[in-house]
């Protein structure tokens, strides 16, 4: 009887363990840096290990193009990666851009590598307010729907990121010529599905398409609120797209 009454409290007690905070982070990077694979193995073990207790972190690799020029076209850039970087640059005012930056809920940017630097600003980021986002998928095709009971503090564009792990590229050109790179959580597209007013509860739905070429065992879709001013993260979720075929 001793032994059942231990196992009953012990998960009991688990099963009474508040929700983790989630927290984006976001590294702008590209293959075609020399400094950027300290930095992207960096990402992948913040993803894998989620060292900080109570904290959900939700990575994105973010690669931009301004480094396709010189040997390597990134086959994972976009335009509209390094423009969303600019963004950042304009508001945190530190050194314009550079690879490889890591980006904290939208509020501190610094040297991607940076490993300490990056726990402290995750723990740190974690202790602020954030508005609670409800995912659930399902449906042929499949469709992601967005509640917000409750609406954020300042009013903020309702951001979709598909981020897609387990990539990799044998690079045969540039600064990381030789190199098996290794990815995770690669920003395969993002986009503002709508707009959350100050206050204000938002619900929408929004199709998820699938290109060619990506595993939909791999994918998530991330979902974050984003102050239209400052760029701060005021909240964010993260849901399998796996789970929307099973529904």
């Amino acid at each position: 009887m001793r032994i059942c009454s231990i196992l009953w409290i012990t998960v009991a007690m688990t099963a009474a363990e508040p929700p983790r905070t989630p927290v984006v982070v976001e590294l702008f990077t590209s293959e075609g840096c020399s400094s950027c694979p300290p930095a992207d193995l960096l990402l992948s073990h913040l993803q894998q290990s989620q060292p900080v207790p109570g904290v959900q972190i939700i990575s994105l690799s973010e690669h931009v193009d301004y480094w396709n020029q010189l040997g390597w076209p990134d086959p994972f850039s976009s335009a509209g990666l390094t423009e969303r970087q600019r963004q950042y640059a304009a508001v945190l005012r530190g050194d314009g851009v550079y690879t490889p930056q890591m980006v904290v809920d939208g509020k501190i940017g610094f040297v991607g590598s940076d490993s300490q630097k990056a726990l402290r600003a995750i723990a740190e980021a974690a202790r602020a307010p954030k508005t609670g986002i409800d995912l659930r998928c399902g449906g042929n095709p499949s469709t992601l729907s967005v509640r917000i009971n409750s609406g954020p503090d300042a009013d903020a564009d309702v951001a979709l990121a598909i981020a897609e792990n387990g990539l990799e590229s044998n690079v045969t050109r540039g600064e990381n010529r030789g190199r098996l790179m290794a990815h995770s959580g690669v920003t395969r597209r993002v986009a503002v599905i709508g707009h959350a007013k100050r206050q204000q509860a938002f619900s929408a739905a929004s199709k998820i398409t699938i290109e060619k070429g990506w595993r939909r065992e791999n994918l998530s879709a991330v979902v974050f609120l984003q102050d239209r001013a400052s760029r701060r993260i005021l909240g964010a979720d993260q849901i399998a797209l796996s789970a929307c075929a099973a529904n």
